[in-house]
């Protein structure tokens, strides 16, 4: 089980980046933020977020 967040509609890379949201760069590269990628947060640290792109979170998360 994991925290996560959709990415919504019109938030940028900055907007992102700006709350502390870590995107790597091969998910820059395959134009992340999408809608359909997910944020997620560390539950022990809610500071630490990370982009998890959709084709990621489709093959090894399932939505609850």
């Amino acid at each position: 089980m994991a925290e996560m967040r959709p990415v919504v509609a019109g938030e940028s890379l900055k907007s992102l980046t700006d709350e502390g949201v870590s995107v790597s760069v091969e998910d820059r590269k395959d134009g992340s933020p999408l809608v359909g990628d997910m944020i997620a947060r560390n539950p022990d640290n809610h500071k630490d977020m990370w982009l998890v792109a959709a084709t990621y979170f489709k093959a090894n998360f399932e939505a609850k």
